[in-house]
């Protein structure tokens, strides 16, 4: 089974990307299944709504899914996967599951038990839509790194990077379910997660692949086809040269709300950040993630 995974920080396009992939033949996005069972069976997330418009509980895919892998008590199987989800795949995890991947150290039994979950969930939703390739977007450097130890998923890890002024800017204006976040802050967890991201990349470059948001909103096709190519998913880049594309219903767990949305759409560059960004916080971010700017190509005066 082929698992696309996606990693990043928050507000780097993922949700559209994912979206655009899952327009593919046999291909399926899930957006981040990392919150299913805090979201959808716990209900103690931020949204809890498919992006069918469906609650998760009620979504005919969702509540399948549930059903074959939580078995008879959905609720005590949710509270262990979020345990172990906090206790092992978190940002600050990932250097530690690398080495387990490597031989370095042991796995613990709750690592297996985040993988066994993971993949059994994976298998549950191909079973279920008849898809061959899963598109997660969870954003999870550890998880990835989780993954990259089982011989029998063909794993592709795809990292996703923008600016972090234009993050910052993005951040700065609430959303629906998405709260405020300052410059500071999201600037920290951008260069926290991207770092973290880079290092997968190192232990396994042959499935990694590194993306700025700024390329795929400039060159949607293109870019998208470079994708398709290195992922080898079927079918060709469903935008066209001038950007658009018609996006139709997804499972997605959660994610930007713009997943919701179905229809036309047209993918352009954002470039309003330049002008509408306080000149403090685009200093705080600038200076937070100088180390690693250049790293992605972003200049340090945009």
């Amino acid at each position: 089974m082929k698992v696309v995974y996606l990693t990043g920080w928050n507000r780097s396009g993922s949700t559209v990307l994912g979206n655009l992939l899952g327009e593919l033949p046999r291909v399926v996005h899930v957006g981040e299944l990392y919150y299913l069972w805090r979201n959808g069976v716990l209900r103690i997330g931020t949204n809890t709504s498919c992006g069918c418009g469906e609650t998760l509980s009620d979504c005919p895919l969702w509540s399948r899914v549930v059903d074959r892998v939580a078995g008879a008590d959905p609720a005590q199987a949710a509270r262990r996967i979020v345990a172990e989800q906090r206790r092992h795949v978190r940002v600050r995890h990932t250097g530690a599951r690398l080495a387990e991947v490597a031989g370095r150290r042991p796995r613990p039994a709750g690592v297996t038990e985040v993988a066994r979950r993971m993949i059994g969930t994976y298998r549950a939703v191909a079973e279920e839509t008849g898809a061959e390739v899963i598109v997660d977007g969870s954003k999870y450097p550890a998880e990835a790194a989780v993954l990259l130890g089982d011989a029998g998923l063909d794993l592709r890890v795809l990292h996703l990077v923008r600016d972090p002024r234009a993050v910052a800017h993005s951040f700065a204006r609430p959303k629906q379910y998405l709260p405020r976040m300052s410059a500071a802050r999201s600037t920290g967890m951008w260069t926290a997660i991207n770092v973290a991201s880079d290092r997968i990349g190192r232990a396994a470059p042959e499935r990694y692949l590194r993306l700025r948001y700024e390329d795929f909103a400039s060159a949607p096709r293109d870019v998208l086809g470079r994708v398709l190519r290195w992922a080898d998913l079927p079918g060709e880049p469903p935008v066209g040269p001038d950007g658009r594309a018609v996006l139709g219903v997804n499972h997605t767990v959660t994610g930007n709300p713009d997943r919701l949305r179905r229809g036309p759409t047209t993918i352009r560059p954002d470039l309003a950040w330049r002008d509408a960004l306080p000149a403090r916080a685009a200093a705080v971010a600038t200076t937070l993630a100088a180390p690693v700017l250049r790293r992605y190509g972003y200049p340090l005066r945009p």
